[in-house]
Parts: structure tokens; sequence; C-alpha cells
């Protein structure tokens, strides 16, 4: 589906009017630490649309672990299965697409007028993970209780050693400051539930979640090693090639079908599933079956893909919604391709009803809405 995050067409969701407030103030609480937050935030968002400088050029090294040290305390005081009531929006994958992230929050909305969960990596692949994770971790910090941060399998150091985080920390600021974000991401929580209905991790299920206090009592710091229920978490796929478990293209973890998520909603009393982990051409995509979407939140993935962004909207009903971020023109000499689709019903007019059971998402009164 080609529409944008607010055409509002027939049959789109009405988002209902929240009075919800935040249950915590920074600038009550902690007046100075709400102030150089503020401070923070607006010299982050300064290098949207601006690629001449990097974070460096407004923050210090110093600055940064202090952030992290203030951040790491936060995800500890939140259940490894951090829980938010709806409404609100979950984000995919980000890696490092800083200039993309803020496009995205252009079109969404922005914490705290907006209640947002992240699934994970933010870092790799793109030039800008600090960027996007001190922007992250500073939001989280001010509105700790409108903004939610999960873990995603690139928060490892195995993997973000190898795929450029490692490298940006030691060409910006040294190697030093590499240790104290994976301190900091071994706090992180491993999944989210929105209303007690909606599990949301990064990579998927696993044969050892038999209940939800499986993951509340996953002891935290932790590094997830080669196998069981936190490589599960991170790095599992969902497919259409069958109903149950099989080994993973991949080379770690699982791969599931259809049965084994309708098996999980009804033991761990859940309507429904959201990760994110997989590229997909529209930004989300409805696994057959329509009880797990995957969502991918950044356009033109490393520039190998055409791929859209794309949001999934919780409204205060559970009604689902998604906000779609149309990819801009790649150049010419970029041999980018459509992302596959990894598990849609075999059934194409099957495929496709499930797929328009997620209508675009409207602002309770708009009447038309612009591309983005």
């Amino acid at each position: 589906m080609s529409a944008d995050a607010n055409n509002n067409k027939p049959g789109s969701v009405e988002e209902p009017k929240s009075k919800e407030t935040p249950k915590f103030d920074l600038a009550k609480e902690n007046p100075r630490c709400a102030e150089w937050m503020d401070d923070c935030i607006k010299r982050l968002n300064s290098l949207y649309k601006d690629t001449s400088i990097n974070i460096c050029g407004v923050m210090s090294g110093h600055e940064i672990i202090a952030i992290i040290r203030l951040v790491e305390n936060i995800f500890m005081e939140e259940s490894n299965l951090c829980e938010a009531e709806a409404p609100i929006k979950v984000i995919g994958d980000i890696h490092a697409q800083y200039q993309d992230l803020n496009r995205l929050f252009d079109l969404i909305g922005r914490v705290p007028e907006e209640k947002l969960m992240f699934l994970g990596d933010y870092v790799d692949r793109g030039p800008q993970g600090i960027e996007v994770v001190v922007l992250l971790f500073c939001l989280k910090i001010r509105y700790r209780d409108r903004i939610f941060l999960l873990r995603g399998n690139h928060e490892t150091p195995s993997v973000n050693k190898i795929y450029g985080f490692y490298v940006e920390c030691q060409y910006k600021y040294g190697v030093g400051l590499w240790w104290d974000f994976q301190a900091c991401f071994n706090r992180i929580p491993m999944a989210g539930l929105i209303s007690k209905k909606v599990l949301c991790m990064h990579g998927g299920l696993s044969p050892e979640l038999v209940n939800l206090d499986t993951i509340r009592n996953i002891p935290r710091p932790c590094e997830p090693l080669d196998r069981g229920l936190l490589i599960d978490l991170l790095w599992s796929d969902p497919t259409n090639k069958g109903e149950g478990w099989f080994h993973s293209i991949r080379g770690i973890s699982y791969m599931f079908g259809k049965g084994v998520v309708e098996q999980a909603c009804k033991s761990l009393d859940i309507d429904l599933i959201i990760r994110a982990h997989q590229v997909v051409q529209d930004g989300y995509e409805m696994m057959t079956g329509r009880r797990l979407i995957t969502v991918f939140s950044v356009p033109n993935y490393c520039a190998q893909f055409t791929n859209a962004a794309a949001v999934v909207c919780l409204n205060a009903n559970l009604q689902i919604s998604f906000q779609q971020m149309l990819p801009p023109a790649l150049p010419d000499s970029c041999k980018a391709k459509a992302a596959p689709a990894i598990a849609v019903d075999l059934n194409l007019e099957a495929a496709r009803a499930d797929k328009e059971t997620i209508k675009p998402f409207a602002k309770e009164g708009s009447k038309e809405g612009g591309k983005s």
C-alpha cells in the first residue's frame, strides 16, 4: 500500500483524543536536569538537515558519558518487559540514519506530544549512530513515560563491533566511549507490552518463552551469547514456509511459523506481536494469520533497497493503523532493489486482504493528508 501517513481515506482508523499526561515530570523533580536535557535535545536537533557538522561539534565525550550513566539507571528501574498503555506508535529499525529519523519525527510527531516505543537497532550500517542513540537517550531522560526503548541485536558488542558503530565511536570520540555504550546497551529492556495485549520485541519468539514472567525475570545487565531466550528475542524471524520451528538461515536462533505465533498468543494471553529486525518493502508487513506485524522505520536501507519506512500506530482501543514515509529517489549509481516479502500468506489474494486490515493513520478531524 502506497498510501501516505496522514491520508484520510474511507475506512481509515480515526485516532481518539487522549487526555493522558506524563506521570513523571522531570521539570518538577529535577529542574536543572530538565534544563540540561532540553539544551542537549536542542543541540542535537541542530544537526538535522546540516550534514556539515556531526555530534562532535555540539557535545563532548564527557557529556555523552554523563547521559549514558543517567539513562542506564532509568532502564534498570524499568522491567525487562517494559509496559506502556495505548495510544502509542511503534517504531522499527533506525540503523544510524539520523536524518531519516528526524524526517520520521516530522511525519509522526515527537515526544512528549506522541508516545513512542522503539524496537531497537539504533546503531550500525549508517553514518550517525551516536547521534541517533544519544538523542533517544536524552528524550528518555527528559520524558521517560512517553518514550520506551527496547534492545536490538545490533545493541550487542559482537555485532556492533563489526558493522560500523565501533569505528564510528573510534573516529568521533575514541574507543573508550564504545565500551561505555556497551555497558548501557546491556541494561536496555528486551521486550515491551502494550495495554497487556500487544507484545513487542526486536526479533521474535523463542521456544523458551513459556510466559511473560520469563522475560521479566531475565537478570540485567545481560549480554546475549549464542543461543537461548535472549538470542531469540533479538534474532528470530517469522516464516511462511511452515507452521512450526525451523533452523534459521541466519545461522543463529530460529524461524517460526504461523502455528507457533497462534500458540504463543494463546499461552501468553496476547492479541498481537509487533517486531522489527527485517527490512520490508512497505515499511510494514502483516504475517499470514494476522497475529504478527514486522515494522521497519527508515527508507532506502543501506542504499541497497528501495523500501519505504513505516510506523505502526495503536489507538486507545488497540485498533491498528500505519504511517508511512516514502523513500526518496536514489542516485542512478545505486543498484537498489525491492525488499523481499518475508512471511506473507503464499496466496496472493489472502496476502492482499491481510495487508488491507492495516489502514492508513488519520488524525481526528483531518480531512486530507499530505505526502511525506
